[in-house]
């Protein structure tokens, strides 16, 4: 805490010299990335808090760190004599930091903040709150980047293309249809900054952020050819020449600046403001004009062609075989061995490495037993990890990627003996994860619209989790992608066949445990009525639910049956890949009730 104290008060002599009264650090790279290589965790590097969402905001006087419900505890923790207040973001009462900046600031105050790393639609909304007191933003200035000693390099290892075989389309396939979308949208030119959307588009994946298999690059999309701005030496001769045999071309990646400098008062650029920076949007001469969307990219990637889906079906039994095979392991040898959160975790990473295609994890492995899953994307220390016993729950929240497809899956654990609180919260979660997944429900819905069944049976007891119920899922790309979700926040994304969502109500005790259920799901067909067509779920995800954690007076008829189909299903299509005295336990497991 002593450092961050330090980097404080030495940052706030860079804005006396520089004139400003406030500064705004993001946790987003230049790309609006939610996870981000190590280059940009400056916000990390700056307050010690190392949750993947979270502004910080630093006045002459003041400091604090705006944060969701998953990071609540953690954030607490680890501000601790920092002098970084938290703001706890999602409570009612709460003032967003422009908010809390337009009434601490005096009248004509100066904000700073570096440009390439806040979106557009962020510093539109700033110049908005802001303007009444005349507060004025500087938005070209990295005062960070002069204080971080020893800052980590931007990554170089080499892109690599997702083979047609997984990905089910090629990219000239994939850029047909964005220029399609270009015209009916009146642009000639279409500028991409996302790096998800980047590699889905081109059919590129690399290693530029830890668990996420992007690039850091842009693209801008003409009528007749495509610009992939990148560091030149992460393209291989071969890469490039299957890229300009369809018509891409590559270039430096900070030349994409000149590039938009040039650009003339005929042409009409299509952008996301939600996921392109200040900086790029004030490269773009007033001349030219601007076209703000949603990504092309982001709807198309989101529904997944027939081949992903075959792909992800099998990826999904293999991740399915590695969960059984830990979850076995783990509770045959918690009473006879050491083991830690973060043992556990490597445990768990070697069953998967064991299957085809496993490339890395999906994201860091959440494994908290007891009182640490009651934080909710916990992440265990050397120092401050527990040793598992032969009681309580064991959360652990964890995924994969693979070539044929990415994977997110939660399972609570029963140890040994539980409370009967304990039971009887284990059973409300899954009773809320049954209710949506056994949803039906007229095209047009959407995530917010169906978030309260998940909610419903822990609600009855005046009991809520501070985060969504679920979120989209990236083909061997991110473990969080949009723009779906199932979330109490309003979402004006209808669900759509083929599309992927995970369903994940908990229940977070601080101080004492964590519980959350998760699966996959894709959306899938139903009927078609009189009145529409109608969609359902068909999870996914493949590994047994711990009946040793269910309050059995709790559940209807209606859920033991759900329960007993799905683990006929997890029996069926795990068995056959499993030796015999795992298939004999998953048997056990998935017994009937």
């Amino acid at each position: 805490m002593m450092k961050v104290k330090d980097w404080i008060e030495t940052l706030r002599r860079s804005m006396k010299e520089n004139s400003i009264d406030a500064y705004i650090v993001p946790s987003y790279d230049a790309h609006q990335s939610e996870y981000v290589a190590d280059y940009f965790k400056a916000r990390q590097w700056l307050s010690g808090f190392t949750g993947s969402a979270g502004t910080v905001v630093i006045t002459l006087d003041d400091a604090g760190l705006w944060t969701d419900g998953r990071y609540y505890t953690q954030a607490a923790n680890q501000l601790l004599d920092s002098g970084i207040r938290l703001f706890r973001m999602v409570d009612p009462g709460v003032p967003s930091y422009t908010e809390w900046l337009r009434d601490t600031l005096k009248e004509g105050s100066v904000i700073g903040f570096d440009g390439k790393v806040l979106s557009i639609n962020t510093m539109k909304n700033m110049e908005k709150i802001l303007s009444l007191k005349n507060i004025s933003l500087k938005i070209d200035i990295d005062l960070i980047d002069t204080l971080w000693k020893n800052r980590p390099s931007l990554p170089d290892d080499l892109i690599f293309t997702h083979d047609i075989k997984f990905a089910g389309q090629s990219r000239v396939q994939k850029l047909d249809q964005v220029r399609k979308k270009m015209k009916e949208k009146k642009a000639n030119y279409y500028l991409l900054s996302s790096l998800d959307d980047i590699a889905w588009l081109l059919n590129i994946r690399g290693s530029d952020v830890p668990n996420n298999p992007v690039v850091i690059s842009y693209v801008v999309v003409e009528e007749n050819k495509c610009t992939l701005f990148i560091n030149l030496s992460k393209v291989s001769a071969d890469v490039e020449k299957e890229l300009e045999k369809d018509q891409v071309l590559c270039l430096e990646y900070n030349h994409i600046h000149n590039f938009l400098h040039k650009l003339t008062p005929n042409d009409a650029v299509l952008l996301d403001p939600l996921k392109t920076s200040s900086v790029l949007y004030y490269d773009i001469p007033n001349h030219t004009t601007k076209i703000e969307s949603l990504n092309i990219t982001t709807k198309l990637k989101a529904i997944k062609n027939n081949t992903e889906l075959s792909n992800l079906r099998t990826c999904e039994i293999n991740d399915g075989v590695a969960m059984v095979k830990f979850i076995k392991w783990l509770k045959s040898s918690v009473e006879s061995e050491v083991i830690t959160e973060i043992s556990a975790s490597e445990k768990l990473e070697s069953f998967r490495a064991e299957q085809e295609f496993f490339v890395s994890p999906s994201f860091d492995t959440i494994a908290g037993y007891k009182d640490h899953a009651a934080m909710m994307h916990y992440s265990a220390k050397e120092d401050t990890q527990y040793t598992l016993k032969n009681e309580g729950f064991f959360l652990v929240d964890s995924g994969g990627q693979y070539y044929n497809g990415t994977t997110d899956i939660t399972r609570t654990i029963v140890l040994g003996l539980l409370t009967k609180e304990e039971k009887r919260d284990f059973t409300l979660v899954l009773k809320g994860h049954i209710a949506l997944s056994s949803a039906k429900f007229l095209h047009g819905a959407t995530g917010s619209n169906l978030d309260v069944l998940a909610r419903g049976p822990i609600w009855e007891v005046g009991l809520d989790y501070k985060c969504g119920t679920g979120h989209g899922v990236g083909f061997f790309l991110n473990v969080h992608e949009g723009p779906q979700s199932l979330s109490k926040t309003p979402n004006k994304i209808i669900l759509e066949k083929g599309m992927i969502l995970t369903n994940e109500p908990g229940i977070y005790n601080e101080g004492k445990y964590g519980i959350r259920t998760e699966n996959m799901m894709i959306v899938v067909e139903d009927e078609e009525t009189e009145y529409g067509a109608f969609l359902k779920f068909e999870p996914i995800t493949y590994c047994p639910i711990d009946l040793d954690g269910i309050d059995m007076n709790l559940l209807t008829d209606f859920e033991i049956e759900w329960i007993n189909d799905y683990h006929r299903e997890v029996f069926s299509k795990l068995s056959p890949h499993l030796n015999p005295d795992e298939a004999a336990w998953l048997e056990k497991e998935t017994r009937k009730i």
